[in-house]
């Protein structure tokens, strides 16, 4: 059985299980866990190696990014905000970002940036996979151009696009970057080992993502909407491991940390906006994520989704509870939150698999924690 490190609850023994036999099976190579309940941690572990050649075992303070699971960070910058009154989600984004509201975009709101509902999922000019550490150009682009739908009707995911949107109106708000404030206001408050704009002083504890195996645009048969979004520029697993996207700030997308990071700011949540005595968040604006937004096929990801503000809520696809919310990366990472239960679970790897919806590894180690909660 795979060697995994770090420590356990008895009543939790299997999440490390459920971990030692995706790295045995070889559908993970190295991975770490996190679940805390009630705030305190009842699984810390990791295991596997930080490379498929086996080059070094994944450690405790081995990070990797987390793709879209980033984009729970930034929404909670912006429940932040609008909990200290600086934030509207409910008014225009013009309010804070005045040349937003180019080629009739006056009427969109913030909350439509909030729920992949704003029709801003692309860029119509050509973009090189370079231009997203120009952050600048991201968002004056976006600026600029006209919705490819009607604001708040339908969702259609803003896979890379979400982070610069919501990221712009923090900085407008702020002053400063969304990473610079997310460090600032959450990261180190917590002392959570997560960054939006990894500093190369970090880069020897990253384990690069591997990339999954290729899609199969002809076989998946993706409609004009998606190549639109998803092709310019093509979102390509590679991009980690080049400097130019560990250091740029792309708060949708290029997140590094831990399952225990990730898990550790996300049971904010499930604290109703308190972990480890720091207070970020009042009761009431933990509140705010569970105002739903839209509910139905999402025009990009293709499958029922169920978004409040910001994070997925329950639905028949993720049946997880009332007052519990998620999110999840490309290629596989995965946080859950139960304010019910007061737990928090989360999942993050090197090894992606195929699709932004995640794989069965991610709901496995949740379904494990939950047997665990429940008494064994």
């Amino acid at each position: 059985m795979a060697d995994i490190q770090g420590t356990w609850d008895p009543q939790y023994e299997g999440v490390a299980t459920t971990l030692a036999a995706s790295i045995d099976a070889g559908t993970d190579v190295g991975a770490s866990v996190a679940v805390l309940v009630g705030g305190e941690p009842v699984v810390d572990i990791w295991g596997g190696t930080v490379d498929e050649v086996g080059t070094a075992p994944w450690g405790k303070d081995t990070i990797t990014n987390v793709w879209s699971t980033t984009k729970t960070m930034t929404f909670l910058c912006a429940l932040m905000l609008a909990d200290r009154g600086e934030l509207d989600f409910y008014a225009p984004v013009a309010r804070y970002w005045p040349e937003f509201a180019a080629n009739g975009k006056e009427g969109v709101e913030v909350r439509h940036l909030m729920a992949h509902t704003a029709g801003l999922p692309g860029w119509n000019e050509p973009m090189a996979p370079e231009d997203l550490a120009d952050w600048e150009k991201c968002t004056s682009l976006l600026a600029a151009q006209a919705t490819w739908w009607e604001p708040g009707t339908v969702s259609g995911y803003h896979a890379v696009t979400q982070g610069y949107l919501i990221g712009e109106v923090v900085r407008r708000i702020t002053g400063v970057s969304i990473g610079t404030w997310f460090a600032s206001e959450v990261s180190r408050p917590l002392g959570a080992d997560f960054f939006i704009g990894l500093p190369e002083s970090e880069d020897s504890r990253v384990s690069i993502v591997i990339p999954p195996p290729p899609i199969d645009l002809d076989e998946l048969n993706p409609s004009e909407l998606v190549i639109r979004a998803m092709g310019n520029p093509l979102l390509d697993a590679s991009y980690p491991a080049h400097a130019w996207w560990r250091r740029a700030e792309i708060p949708a997308a290029n997140g590094h940390g831990n399952a225990r990071s990730v898990a550790l700011i996300q049971s904010i949540i499930a604290g109703r906006g308190e972990a480890r005595g720091v207070r970020l968040l009042s009761s009431e604006g933990c509140d705010r994520i569970f105002d739903e937004q839209i509910h139905g096929t999402d025009l990009i990801l293709g499958a029922e989704y169920r978004f409040g503000m910001g994070y997925g809520l329950t639905s028949e696809m993720m049946p997880i509870g009332p007052r519990a919310c998620f999110w999840g990366g490309y290629g596989g990472s995965l946080v859950v939150i139960d304010q019910d239960a007061d737990i928090t679970v989360c999942y993050a790897m090197n090894r992606m698999e195929s699709g932004l919806q995640g794989d069965l590894r991610g709901a496995n180690i949740v379904m494990a924690a939950v047997i665990g909660l429940a008494g064994g």
